[in-house]
């Protein structure tokens, strides 16, 4: 990687630009018609293909687990049969995981920001990001026809011995999720060589910003783990088809072999879904801190060792399965230590904040959100790994909590977090800063009351996945499932003024947060090829402690690439022509 030599960057004349003034001509609406999106080798309409893909499913799933929670309300049949229900909670869980929050960070808001952070003008491979895609969309149908062929009932787990002789349609299911596997492998390989030869000059591992090392984490553990994914769905479908006997007792088989190879690829899953969203917070909370991240390397690094020991814990899952005492105390050991790495992330993020001037706009108070609600998913997950505890707590409701304040109150919210600080980028338009705030609020009591009371009634005893339980838990319920509806009102008013800024919104402005992170220096919406000319980087992405002009100097064009009579714009950094 080149190094910067400070002879080689031309100081040159700033002059501000108007905060509206924003391009004729962007990636948006550099080339018109929907067949130019269908083939575009842009990373960031590929990355909003992604979005409004997931954002699709994220709806289905929703509205699933709005019809599972009305159907709780009383404990016994509202209106759906016990058969209809068990497909819905499987079909809720299956989507929700496979198809929106494994691809929602990395898929979504990795395709966009990644190169635009390192100061690159695509990906490594974009025919590659192109067909990534649309094997995610292939598999998709395969799964969308599978809904609708007999649906499937196992669980989003596909458990043995039910998923081999269950007659629901696990063996499309099963194959729409080997063929997602391959675009998840693809964008991983092509991230980890984007990072590797793409970085811009003076752009070192030291100068990287945190959420460029979350994806490259990230990246590892889908290379690695999704094979075995891959592996586990295709013994499974072979199972049913030929009757192996991989998994089969009868055949000289072992069905909890299955949760072995399943937990293998699931747990390290967690961290896909979850580390891409603690690279959105560590940008969100340096930006509206004002302040360079506390421990920029612990962060950094705590990362990789949670890419790592994330894939040796899956035996917590598995503790009432029947492994052995000593396999137990093991991951056990090892699932309190995953935690440490995380409990990293959260002190410096806390450190980062203190003394800051903290700026409480949306995307601000969604990383606060998540500071609150992942923290309580992470100290229940202590508690489950806790030998003794998780006896009592094993598949109850309790379980079902700790992973959606992990996974919702952890991942969504961090996604949200970077919906919102990338929406001006992305769309050159502002959401409604008022209506914001006031779905961030919903969307937090909403969460709140949706899974609070579940881990009482799982304290209690209640399994989860139940379509009737006794009277006792109905009050919960039917709190939870109050909960849920407000929850719901928050997502649909969020819906609303995000449309409405795309129609009407007020543009956004080159950098409105006034980041100085390399994305915010080029133009809202960005040029097709991201910035005029190569940047040349001497100052790392939190040096607020550098005056704006010295900053912008600093990531300023290289001479080489610089033209006669070019000024640079105080907000994007961007060399402009000279009127």
């Amino acid at each position: 990687m080149a190094t910067t030599d400070a002879s080689n960057i031309k100081r040159l004349q700033v002059r501000r630009f108007k905060p509206d003034e924003s391009p004729k001509e962007h990636y948006l609406n550099a080339e018109k018609g929907l067949w130019s999106w269908l083939t575009s080798v842009d990373h960031k309409r590929i990355g909003l293909m992604y979005l409004a893909s997931i954002a699709f499913f994220f709806l289905l799933g929703g509205i699933l687990a709005l019809v599972l929670r009305t159907e709780l309300l009383s404990p016994a049949r509202s209106f759906i049969d016990a058969d209809v229900y068990n497909q819905i909670f499987t079909l809720h869980g299956a989507i929700m995981i496979f198809f929106f929050l494994v691809p929602s960070v990395p898929a979504a808001l990795g395709n966009f920001v990644l190169p635009l952070q390192l100061g690159a003008k695509d990906v490594a491979f974009p025919r590659l990001n192109l067909a990534s895609f649309y094997i995610y969309t292939i598999g998709a149908i395969f799964t969308l026809i599978a809904i609708f062929t007999g649906g499937i009932d196992t669980g989003w787990t596909f458990y043995t011995p039910y998923s081999a002789e269950t007659s629901t349609n696990v063996m499309m299911m099963t194959l729409g999720i080997f063929i997602l596997g391959f675009s998840s492998i693809l964008t991983g390989v092509n991230f980890i060589v984007t990072i590797h030869k793409m970085r811009a000059p003076g752009l070192t591992w030291n100068k990287l910003p945190l959420m460029l090392w979350a994806l490259y984490a990230t990246s590892i553990i889908q290379v690695l783990a999704t094979p075995v994914l891959a592996i586990t769905v295709l013994l499974l479908a072979m199972e049913r088809a030929l009757g192996i006997g991989i998994f089969d007792p009868a055949l000289g088989g072992d069905p909890v072999l299955y949760q072995h190879f399943f937990w293998f690829y699931s747990h390290p899953a967690v961290y896909i879904m979850i580390v891409p969203g603690f690279g959105v917070i560590s940008e969100v909370i340096s930006t509206f801190s004002r302040k360079t991240v506390f421990g920029y390397w612990a962060i950094a690094l705590s990362s990789l060792a949670i890419a790592f020991i994330g894939f040796l814990v899956w035996g917590h899952h598995m503790f009432t399965a029947g492994q052995s005492s000593l396999a137990s105390m093991v991951f056990s050991f090892l699932t309190f230590l995953v935690g440490i790495p995380t409990g990293i992330k959260i002190f410096n993020w806390l450190a980062t904040m203190y003394k800051g001037s903290i700026d409480m706009k949306t995307p601000m108070l969604y990383a606060m959100v998540f500071l609150f609600l992942f923290t309580i998913g992470g100290f229940t997950g202590i508690m489950l790994g806790a030998l003794v505890v998780d006896i009592h707590l094993h598949d109850t409701y309790y379980v079902v909590a700790h992973f959606h304040y992990v996974m919702m109150g952890g991942m969504v919210m961090a996604f949200l977090a970077g919906i919102h600080y990338w929406w001006p980028k992305m769309f050159g338009k502002m959401y409604n800063e008022f209506w914001a705030k006031i779905a961030c609020g919903i969307i937090f009591i909403g969460f709140n009351m949706t899974f609070l009371p579940q881990f009482i009634m799982g304290a209690q005893g209640m399994p989860r996945r139940y379509y009737n339980y006794i009277d006792q838990f109905q009050p919960f319920h039917q709190f939870s499932t109050a909960g849920s509806y407000v929850l719901g009102v928050g997502f649909l008013i969020m819906a609303t003024y995000l449309i409405h800024s795309l129609l009407r919104g007020k543009k956004a402005g080159s950098n409105p947060w006034g980041s100085r992170a390399l994305e915010w220096q080029t133009s809202s919406p960005a040029p097709h090829h991201n910035f005029e000319h190569t940047p040349v980087i001497v100052n790392g992405p939190y040096d607020y402690h550098k005056p704006m002009s010295e900053f912008q100097l600093g990531i300023a064009h290289s001479h080489n690439g610089h033209h006669e009579g070019e000024k640079v714009d105080v907000e994007t950094g961007t060399a402009q022509e000279k009127a």
